[in-house]
């Protein structure tokens, strides 16, 4: 071999330890960013206690698990390889399996090394999965209720259950692979042979393996018996969730006598270890497989065909009792009250006089509908936008509470140039909430504002306006700013289009507590890393006392601050104590409630707000047969500071998260009044309620089995009649039958399941502050009468002559089109009257919006409609409805003070349309000057139109 030969084989022989290195040490950096930057951004908002606490448990369970599986595997190989013939294989084997041999001894430690990284790497990735239920089962709390068929406590189903369950099949996989790693060792080394005349193996290998197979059995055998706990929590019974007679009487039976089978087959081959003679614990195990499907299988279904299906409303009865009790218990709905309704289908003049009070609270503000309007009226500038679907708040508005339409206003960066330093340095945060009162509008059927406009004025006290954190600015990871500066730097952050020298925009220095401070050039390459851009390292904008924000929304927030809640859907925004906050509800769950019937989370809280697109999301794919709303959650829009207080205080799953993280979760006593005033009763969990009682209103087993009474929540009428997206529950002001004043709540109705007509109407005291909070009632619709369901009364309503007569002009692909609110149901004059609000829109020009045109009314058999919602009822109830609606009040600053130059106000109208467009293309070209101007001659238009209406 020549001397250069050699130096090339060295090279290349060098090559692959280095890019194994080097791949190495990529991985590791990967990991290391990952781990570190999420530390910081939990900290960054107050929870590195959590990070800690998460990390440091999946850590253990990975360490732990991964250690007893590494141990267990690698010692049994290395005992397989001590216990090998001294002598080698006395009869000929294949040349193969010689090499194998050969480097098995040459390189055993390496193999064993190999071996026990490979599957405590897959143990411990597997254990450390498991977190939550290990921190649940360490710090279970008892519930004081007792499972009726096996005597424990709720709480070892709900905590101790999963894990025990886990902790079993990993003893099952450890044996499992123990004796596989055994056989392939006895294997290769001789100790083990599968044919020829000395067929068999050596007698230490066949007692290693036999005590091995023989553990693993008895393992299987404890997992027999404690199935049986199981049945509590299995759906495989067709009518419902828990023990029923079949599992009580045949399934428990047979579980136990499979524990005492797999019990006598592991003596077996424990017997076999000294006897040597395969066959017999080897029939025991086939005679273990045939009894678990004959017992597992034939047996139950045999006394469930045979005895249970000719007589199962009997024999299932008291376990279908067990099932109603604990569904209602589970979800919160056995104290919900229900009383028969008479309601009357005849309006008459005066009708509504008891129920005059709560006329002022229905909404005719949909906040589905106006988004458009807030868009165009309050958006300012290209870069601010709103959601799609807006938020019901309440303020309290001269001494008097008021339902408000609330939104904030975010940044929208889809409006900017695609620059590095506008997107991340510049561009950094939204400005001011808006709000709408809900029962009001402007002569042109805008929304009465209560707050508007930049800087903020209206009605709600002076607040922080400056929104950081929010629902739409960061729904991406690559969605982060750059903010801060020191002491004395020329601020760059954009922070209102005016207010600066000369007209020009006004910038702002961020000073919040919140963002992860990247001053240093460790952190900076970091998250150079982690975001995959190198501006990170090189701009000068990233200074000393720079922060980054990002996974700003709240719902990651909440999140993050506790990973063992769900969070609902929908998170609004509030002026509380002086500052923007985000209110979340948070959410305790389980699957394993002994008995309790078990939904899943996505399907029952999709409807018309999560199919919208908006920032109303549905929960998870998770099934659960236990919910509570057990945390209220408040993320400043400023800082990001994340609060979380305890509301359901009796929740025993809350006292083991809160053991679990200590001082994370704030007492009920330390929420301020002002917050108690925006708490509200959350969605996700109306709507879960809302399914459950569905069927569980009934409580009496023979009717629930019969369904007699089977109640479903109709689909949204206003979506269309294919669509197939349940109505969404509507936070409104009712005064319910027989009360004094009308209450905020959260409602819905019910039709017959697969019919049209009502078949309920119910709602729940949504008002935090008021101590009968969470009080659900249902009015129940006699069978004597047919009320009309929302489907029914919503066709009745738009097929009405003088509807159709009326709305007309805005259905025939005219210059404005129609669009109905949504249908709001409201027990009203002994009856239930039906209303929504018609919005028209001019086509054809993207300056348009939504604007409140007419309002529909149906009381019975009766319709109206007219230009206010007064109209309409008088129009229903014979010229008088009994009370007003107060739809008035509109600010002096908004009241017509001469007479309307309409041809006037449109051409002024369409030339701010126009200058709007042309703002907004000067915009997107970075032509900041033209934008400006533009801008400036569409504020001068519209002032002209409100001049022309008199305004």
């Amino acid at each position: 071999m020549s001397l250069s030969s050699l130096r090339v084989g060295r090279r290349r022989s060098a090559i692959l330890p280095t890019l194994v290195i080097v791949a190495i040490m990529i991985v590791a950096f990967a990991i290391l960013t990952s781990v570190w930057t999420d530390r910081l951004w939990y900290g960054s908002f107050g929870y590195a206690s959590v990070f800690s606490k998460m990390l440091l448990t999946r850590i253990g369970l990975f360490v732990s698990f991964g250690l007893i599986m590494a141990t267990c595997v690698v010692a049994n190989a290395a005992i397989a390889y001590r216990l090998r013939p001294r002598l080698g294989a006395q009869v000929p084997t294949s040349p193969l399996l010689e090499r194998y041999r050969e480097m098995l001894e040459s390189r055993f430690v390496w193999v064993l090394v190999a071996i026990g990284t490979v599957v405590g790497l897959f143990a411990g990735g597997a254990a450390s999965g498991h977190v939550l239920e290990y921190l649940a089962w360490r710090n279970a709390t008892p519930f004081g209720i007792t499972s009726p068929r096996f005597k424990l406590d709720v709480g070892f189903f709900v905590f101790a259950y999963p894990w025990w369950r886990f902790a079993l099949s990993f003893v099952f996989s450890v044996l499992v692979f123990s004796a596989i790693a055994a056989a392939i060792v006895h294997y290769t080394m001789g100790g083990l042979r599968f044919s020829g005349p000395q067929r068999g193996g050596s007698k230490a290998a066949q007692a290693h393996l036999s005590i091995l197979v023989g553990l693993a059995v008895l393992v299987k055998g404890f997992s027999y018996w404690f199935d049986q706990y199981e049945l509590a929590i299995d759906r495989s019974n067709r009518l419902f969730t828990g023990i029923s007679y079949t599992a009580d009487n045949a399934t428990v039976t047979a579980k136990m006598i499979l524990a005492i089978i797999a019990g006598i087959c592991a003596l077996l081959f424990f017997a076999n270890a000294l006897l040597r003679r395969w066959m017999v614990p080897t029939i025991g195990l086939v005679l273990l497989l045939l009894s678990a499907i004959v017992l597992g299988l034939v047996y139950p279904g045999a006394v469930q065909y045979f005895s249970v299906r000719p007589d199962e409303p009997d024999k299932e009865r008291r376990y279908i009792q067990a099932n109603i009790e604990a569904t209602r218990a589970a979800y919160a709905v056995d104290k919900v009250e229900i009383s028969d309704y008479s309601a009357k289908t005849t309006a008459t003049a005066g009708q509504l006089r008891a129920d005059a009070e709560a006329l002022p609270g229905i909404r005719l503000i949909d906040p589905n509908v106006v988004g458009p309007a807030y868009e165009q009226l309050q958006q300012v500038r290209g870069y601010y936008s709103f959601p799609k679907l807006l938020d019901v708040d309440r303020y309290t508005i001269a001494n008097k509470e008021t339902d408000a339409v609330v939104a904030v206003r975010e940044m929208d960066l889809s409006g900017i140039e695609d620059n590095w330093n506008n997107r991340k340095t510049v561009y950094t945060h939204g400005y001011g909430l808006v709000a709408a009162y809900g029962n009001q509008r402007q002569p042109g059927g805008e929304p009465q504002w209560i707050a508007k406009d930049i800087p903020p004025t209206g009605l709600i006290e002076e607040h922080e306006p400056r929104i950081y954190f929010g629902e739409l600015h960061g729904q991406r990871p690559d969605q982060y700013s750059i903010v801060g500066a020191p002491a004395g730097t020329p601020p760059i952050e954009l922070d209102t289009p005016g207010g600066g020298e000369g007209g020009n925009p006004k910038t702002y220095t961020y000073t919040g507590k919140g963002g992860v401070e990247i001053g240093n050039l460790w952190n900076r390459l970091l998250y150079a890393a982690k975001f995959a851009d190198v501006n990170i390292l090189l701009s000068d904008r990233v200074n000393s006392a720079s922060k980054l924000i990002y996974d700003r929304t709240p719902r990651q927030l909440v999140q993050g601050a506790a990973p063992w809640l769900k969070v609902d859907g929908d998170v609004y925004p509030a002026v509380v104590d002086g500052r923007i906050v985000w209110i979340a509800d948070g959410y305790t769950t389980s699957n394993s409630y002994p008995n309790s019937e078990r939904v899943n989370l996505n399907q029952v809280t999709s409807d018309a707000q999560t199919s919208a697109g908006g920032p109303v999301v549905a929960q998870p794919q998770d099934d659960v047969n236990y919910m509570r709303n057990s945390v209220k959650a408040v993320v400043d829009a400023y800082d990001g500071s994340v609060k979380l207080y305890a509301w359901d205080e009796a929740d025993p799953m809350l006292k083991a998260w809160t053991a679990a993280f200590p001082n994370v979760v704030q007492p009920k006593s330390a929420i301020s009044q002002d917050l108690l005033d925006h708490l509200r009763y959350p969605q996700d969990f109306f709507k879960v309620q809302r399914q459950i009682l569905a069927r569980y209103h009934m409580t009496n087993p023979d009717n629930w089995y019969q369904r007699s009474s089977l109640w479903d929540v109709p689909n949204d009428p206003v979506a269309g009649a294919s669509s197939q997206t349940k109505e969404s529950p509507f936070y409104l002001s009712v005064k319910w039958p027989g009360d004094e004043n009308p209450i905020f709540s959260l409602t819905s109705s019910y039709v017959p399941d697969k019919r049209s007509n009502l078949a309920s109407y119910m709602a729940v005291n949504a008002d935090a502050s008021n101590p009968e909070y969470g009080r659900m009632r249902i009015l129940q619709m006699s069978d004597t009468t047919q009320i009309d369901g929302p489907g029914q009364s919503f066709n009745a309503m738009t097929t009405n002559e003088t509807v159709a007569d009326r709305l007309r002009p805005f259905l025939n692909q005219g210059a404005a089109s129609a669009t109905f609110g949504n249908l709001l149901t409201l027990p009203m004059g002994g009856g239930l009257l039906y209303v929504t609000p018609v919005y028209t829109q001019r086509q054809g020009s993207t300056g348009s919006y939504p604007a409140l045109r007419f309002v529909v009314v149906r009381f019975g058999q009766s319709v109206g409609i007219g230009d206010t919602l007064q109209q309409a009822l008088d129009q229903v109830f014979q010229g008088s409805s009994g009370g007003t609606t107060d739809e008035g009040g509109a600010a002096s600053g908004d009241t017509p003070s001469g007479e309307a130059d309409n041809p006037a106000a449109s051409r002024a109208l369409n030339e701010a349309s126009a200058a709007f467009d042309a703002a907004n293309k000067a915009l997107k070209a970075g032509d900041l000057g033209t934008y400006q101007k533009k801008m400036e001659e569409a504020n001068a238009a519209v002032k002209r139109a409100k001049s022309a209406l008199g305004r």
